[in-house]
Parts: structure tokens; C-alpha cells; sequence
């Protein structure tokens, strides 16, 4: 088990058991660390998870509390790609995402101008060098839309968007559980860059797919 999800873990069995009702304030961050036998980065990440799901609500300057919703549903919500995507629509998404940004992509490494391009680059540079999932993903988001946006073709393009959001909670959750799934992303962001930049469309259409496919893969894991 990951150690995000270990440490997910823990806190759920906190509020299951009873002993964080909802409503409730966690104790101080190195207390619960302390006493969970988790460090503070592994408790910060699984509080940031549970935050993204509505399980945990973290307010500035205040603390950290458990939500209103009923135990019983704070168990559910834990697995809540398997709970919202029992019908595996999640993977149809992802199947046609695996199915048309490859295309795109290749389409962008013809049609894009220098100008679009460079900015292709500055989204590629202005990610830091650890950054939050929150980060990570928003730039997923707009990488991926300036190269459907590039392809120079809008229909394509405006089916590519309208994968974005069905597809933005998973990616999350891949992004804080799976090991090595930020670095992945950053470098085959790279390579795709590359292959647009040097005209590459084949190697474009590669590396979209090889990146998507990826995902995809992480899914059909964790599914059932």
C-alpha cells in the first residue's frame, strides 16, 4: 500500500470507528503525525486527498475538520472513483481521450505557429519543481488544451475539452497516490513538447498515446 493511501487510510479508520465524528476538529498536525506514526509530509498529503474529496474541510487559520457527511458515506467516498464510475464510464473516457488527443497532438506538431509553441513551453516552465497536485494537474489541464487547440482543427478540439472534466478527478487521484506519477507526467509532458517543437508528428502521436495509455492502465487497476 502506498504511504498516502496508508495514511488515508488511518484517518478514515479515525471518523469510521467513531473517534472523529463529523464536524469535528483533527487534533494539531504533529500530534495526529505523532500519534498515527505517519511523518507530517505523508499526513499533509492525506489530508489534502480527503480535503479534494469533501471528506476533510481544511480552513485557513483555523484548522482542519471532518465534514458533515454521515459515516457510513465518508467509507464510500474513499474509493469514490470506484463509487461514481461503477459503470466504468471513467475508462470510456479515457478510451476516447486515448483515441483523439494522439491526433491531435500530431495535428499540433504541423499546425502550431512558433509563437504557440513557445507558449506551449512556458506552460511546460512554469510548473515548480515540486508542485502541488492542485498545480501538477492544473497544468495537465492547460497543456492539453493548448496542443487541442493547436491541431487547428475547433471540433476536435471542442471534443477534447469535453473530456477534461470527466477525466480531472481521476488524474488527481493518480497524481497522490501512484509513485512516480508526477515525474512521469513532467517527462512525457517534455517529450511531447519536443516532438511538436522539432515537427515530429509521429512521435507526437507516440507519446500522446504512451502518455494517456498510461493513465488509462493506472485505472483499469484500481477499478474492479
Amino acid at each position: 500500500m502506498a504511504v498516502t493511501d496508508a495514511a488515508i487510510d488511518k484517518i478514515k479508520q479515525m471518523i469510521l470507528s467513531g473517534e472523529l465524528a463529523p464536524g469535528d476538529r483533527l487534533p494539531k498536525e504533529s500530534d495526529l503525525a505523532e500519534r498515527l506514526g505517519l511523518s507530517r509530509n505523508s499526513l499533509r498529503e492525506a489530508v489534502r486527498a480527503l480535503a479534494l474529496i469533501n471528506v476533510l474541510d481544511v480552513r485557513q487559520g483555523d484548522g482542519t475538520y471532518v465534514t458533515s457527511l454521515e459515516p457510513r458515506l465518508l467509507l464510500d467516498t474513499m474509493s469514490f472513483v470506484l463509487d461514481l464510475h461503477r459503470d466504468d464510464t471513467v475508462l470510456q473516457f479515457f478510451e476516447v481521450r486515448r483515441i483523439l488527443e494522439p491526433a491531435a497532438t500530431a495535428m499540433a506538431a504541423e499546425q502550431m505557429t512558433e509563437p504557440e509553441i513557445e507558449e506551449l513551453r512556458a506552460i511546460l516552465e512554469a510548473l515548480p519543481p515540486n508542485p502541488t497536485i492542485e498545480q501538477l494537474v492544473a497544468n495537465d489541464l492547460e497543456f492539453h488544451r493548448r496542443i487541442a487547440v493547436g491541431s487547428g482543427n475547433s471540433v476536435l478540439c471542442s471534443f477534447i475539452e469535453s473530456l477534461s472534466g470527466p477525466t480531472t478527478r481521476a488524474r488527481i487521484w493518480r497524481g497522490l497516490t501512484q509513485a512516480g506519477a508526477m515525474d512521469k507526467t513532467r517527462e512525457q509532458h517534455a517529450a511531447i513538447y519536443e516532438a511538436i517543437a522539432t515537427r515530429q508528428s509521429d512521435v507526437a502521436r507516440s507519446w500522446a498515446t504512451v502518455h494517456i495509455a498510461g493513465v488509462e492502465s493506472w485505472l483499469r487497476k484500481v477499478l474492479p
